[in-house]
């Protein structure tokens, strides 16, 4: 077992007791101040219905293999939602599993018919993403809607780095803070599920050493999966408009997923949207040069 494995249950289950606060559970706050952020550990142990020392041990990394029951009981106490259980499900399934066999890093290769979907999807912006958020195909609205992305080489085109690291990024997205959490809780929510994947291991140590901003969410331990729902861009080319997103798994693709932004015909943002498809060439980043070999 792995020293991560050993410590990443823990570490997320200290993060969010210290995001619960008594008067969340029913409980008081009593006299003083709290020298504890959130709950107690005993606090916890009691609303769940297990004992402080084992509810120790398990933050603490000790105890690794915890039964279904308790792990839903220790959600259920500190208020996760069905999106944070499963992380917690997975997190427990993980430190009881042995070291994994070493496997192939998930394809890059995006199929002929995806393409040709993103071709038939204009003037709509629309890409394909790794699970880790590698752009790796798009047509010419999805390949703008980032602008400066395609001015990194094809390897390093990650929209997540792009909203942490990219300077153009604050601009484009108004409601950056926004938009960056949910990019550090989808992270997370592929770090339930695969935590030793060298893609994505790679990916989060660079952001923590290169932005404090992401070290300081990726410490929250948000989970939520990526979704639908309306997005104010600001940008460069064509001004700000409000697009709705919806985000496609891809079958028996490694992960593989489909972003497309939509805006109403006969609209102000449908207008931008079909100009931010015509606009001109892209330079060095140019369409072709994001196939990638697998």
């Amino acid at each position: 077992m792995t020293e991560q494995e050993q410590t990443e249950l823990g570490r997320f289950l200290r993060a969010r007791r210290e995001g619960v606060r008594p008067q969340d559970v029913g409980l008081p706050r009593g006299p003083g101040a709290r020298r504890t952020p959130g709950l107690r550990r005993e606090e916890i142990a009691t609303l769940a219905g297990v004992s402080i020392d084992y509810y120790t041990r398990l933050e603490r990394g000790k105890e690794t293999r915890p039964g279904p029951a308790v792990v839903d009981a220790v959600g259920r106490a500190l208020r996760l939602d069905d999106e944070e259980l499963n992380y917690l499900r997975a997190l427990a399934v993980q430190a009881a599993r042995r070291p994994p066999e070493p496997r192939k890093p998930p394809t890059r290769t995006v199929r002929a018919t995806a393409r040709r979907l993103l071709e038939a999807l204009r003037p709509h912006p629309a890409y394909v993403v790794s699970r880790t958020y590698d752009m790796l195909a798009a047509n010419p609205g999805g390949a703008r809607i980032h602008p400066g992305l395609f001015d990194w080489p094809a390897r390093q085109r990650n929209t997540i780095a792009y909203t942490f690291l990219h300077p153009a990024a604050r601009e484009l997205w108004p409601d950056w803070e926004q938009k960056a959490r949910g990019c550090v809780a989808q992270l997370r929510a592929v770090a339930g599920s695969d935590p030793d994947a060298p893609d994505l291991a790679a990916l989060v140590g660079e952001l923590l050493v290169k932005s404090p901003d992401f070290g300081r969410l990726w410490g929250r331990y948000e989970v939520r999966r990526a979704g639908a729902g309306d997005r104010v861009i600001r940008h460069p080319l064509v001004g700000t408009l409000t697009l709705a997103h919806e985000t496609l798994d891809l079958n028996r693709a490694d992960g593989q997923r489909l972003i497309v932004y939509l805006a109403e015909p006969g609209t102000p943002d449908h207008d931008a949207m079909v100009l931010l498809d015509r606009a001109g060439s892209l330079d060095a980043g140019s369409l072709d040069s994001l196939p990638l070999p697998g």
